[in-house]
């Protein structure tokens, strides 16, 4: 019988979970529920803290208020009759691993795409690789092993690994998987896409990695109730054959045999993809979007553009937000009277990149080993006067907002794989929905409601203090760093200058020499990168030197 040894420091870890285990078997939290929402017939939406719903976590034996996004990925696995086809950038659940080895033995066809990060099972590693790891990995693998060790015994035996190391659950029923590197590179941006495909009808949609953190909660937080997720159930054949076509892009011929998978900026890009789901409209693109095509058609694109058919309010719960022309877009609809309001993972959203910052007034200065670089992304504009419906949740310990979904009026809900950010844009696999119908949004609105009321709005002590004492440090070089530099106009000369990165198509074609396509192509230009000086004007098709100098004193960023 196979055996891998964990040592003494996991036997005392272990011990520790099993005191947790009795307790949470003793005492069960009370909570109070709520009516639940009704669901639209052809898309179903789920959140793994719904406060209307309520289940019993299957490995930690408590009762919890959630929808069980483990459980609904399982039964509609188990209900496959053809095929199964999965992309997911990590996957550690056991029980979705024996639901897809129960229909492969059935006789259904099941494949699985993973990122290359997370493509071996724990078990295969040796207790030297264990010891390289850094902090995060190792407990990484400690959290799995205690998942794999049933008897808690501190060590793995076949039949552990056989049944509860998902990957080899996967291999031992002989399904063919394959990761990113599968077109001979080292891996794409990240394979980030979380979908499943069954039988050609029915599409999961979710923010969650098949892990029991993304779905459940951690086993050793006793209070941990899963990062914060939503997973869709859509019933369209249409829209499954559009999922069908990414996998099989990345699918190639398989693993093992010619390197024809396309990944990256490698597989075929497809512009958004609009179907009718009975009577909600429902949008559809891949990422990512190389920078050879315009980014207003990349998948940020198609959000600026959800996000500026705003009338009334914009309310956002996103894991990552770092794409600054986003929330451009947002200060734009903020300055029309559109109602914001945004949560983001405090993890995140404090950072020097993220654009929470941009709504808080605040700019920061990223460091380099341990020391400030005072150059801010240029960029940057910061708020001013500061958004004060702007912050993050607090959540249990262990958890993290992993949400990426936006809600526009009440009526039109963004969401996916996809992260707000050029990453995700540019470089990774991802998936964005964009889906019309109050019912749909309700269920997304009252998940923000429930993160909102408990959440720190605002700009908390620490990162004023923390903005102040890079302001001390940096000076005026932190200021500069915000691209609001303006052009310098000669001696006793007026002119009205118009700002190259707020302006609209009218009050660019007032310009001289700028007719209808060239304010299209500057407006273009900036979706990608913010003007921060006329170098970066003189980069736009049609803008030679001679036009160049007749705007010089005409135009600010």
């Amino acid at each position: 019988m196979q055996r891998l040894q964990w040592g003494l420091t996991s036997l005392v870890l272990l011990g520790a979970l099993g005191i947790g285990v009795n307790r949470w078997q003793r005492s069960q939290p009370q909570f109070q529920s709520i009516q639940p929402l009704p669901q639209h017939s052809q898309i179903q939406v789920y959140m793994n803290q719904n406060l209307a719903n309520s289940f019993t976590d299957s490995y930690r034996q408590i009762s919890r208020p959630g929808d069980d996004l483990e459980s609904i990925i399982v039964e509609n696995i188990q209900a496959a009759t053809s095929t199964v086809d999965v992309a997911i950038q990590e996957l550690r659940s056991p029980r979705i691993a024996q639901a897809l080895r129960d229909r492969k033995q059935a006789g259904v066809q099941v494949r699985v795409i993973l990122e290359n990060t997370y493509s071996r099972p724990w078990s295969s590693f040796t207790s030297q690789e264990v010891a390289r790891m850094d902090p995060r990995q190792k407990k990484r693998y400690q959290d799995n092993f205690q998942l794999i060790d049933q008897n808690q015994d501190g060590e793995l035996s076949s039949a552990e690994i056989h049944e509860y190391d998902a990957l080899q659950v996967l291999r031992r029923a002989d399904i063919p998987w394959l990761d990113d590197t599968a077109d001979g590179s080292a891996g794409s941006g990240l394979m980030h896409h979380k979908f499943v495909v069954i039988d050609g009808q029915t599409t999961i949609v979710t923010t969650a990695n098949f892990t029991l953190s993304g779905l459940l909660g951690d086993l050793d937080q006793p209070d941990s109730r899963g990062n914060a997720n939503s997973l869709v159930v859509l019933e369209s054949p249409g829209l499954a054959q559009l999922f069908t076509e990414e996998f099989k892009a990345l699918w190639g011929d398989g693993p093992g045999r010619t390197t024809d998978s396309k990944f990256g900026v490698n597989k075929p890009w497809r512009p958004p993809q609009t179907l009718k789901l009975g009577n909600a409209k429902v949008q559809v693109q891949f990422s990512p979007t190389s920078i050879s095509r315009p980014w207003s058609r990349s998948t940020n694109g198609l959000i600026r553009q959800t996000l500026a058919k705003a009338k009334q309010n914009i309310a956002l719960a996103l894991f990552v937000f770092s794409e600054q022309s986003l929330v451009d877009q947002l200060a734009g609809e903020h300055q029309q009277g559109v109602k914001i309001r945004v949560l983001g993972d405090p993890q995140f959203a404090y950072q020097s990149y993220s654009e929470v910052l941009d709504m808080l007034g605040v700019t920061l200065s990223p460091s380099r080993s341990g020391t400030l670089t005072c150059k801010a992304e240029p960029q940057n504009r910061p708020w001013s006067p500061p958004l004060q419906t702007v912050g993050t949740p607090q959540l249990p310990k262990g958890d993290v907002l992993h949400h990426k979904f936006g809600i526009v009026d009440s009526q039109i809900v963004i969401v996916g794989s996809h992260n707000w950010s050029d990453a995700a844009n540019r470089r990774n696999d991802e998936t964005l929905l964009v889906m019309e119908h109050p019912q749909i949004a309700e269920h997304y609105h009252r998940e923000f409601e429930r993160l909102y009321a408990s959440s720190r709005l605002g700009i908390p002590a620490f990162l004023q203090k923390k903005a102040q004492d890079h302001q001390r440090q940096c000076g005026d070089l932190l200021v500069r760093g915000r691209g609001t530099t303006q052009p310098v106009l000669p001696e006793g000369k007026q002119a009205t200058l118009v700002n190259l990165n707020t302006a609209n198509q009218s009050e660019l074609e007032a310009l001289p020499g700028v007719g209808p396509k060239l304010a299209e192509r500057i407006i273009e230009a900036r979706q990608e990168r913010l003007f921060t000086s006329l170098a970066d004007l003189d980069q736009v098709p049609g803008i030679g030197p001679k036009l160049l100098e007749q705007l010089r004193n005409r135009v600010t960023w």
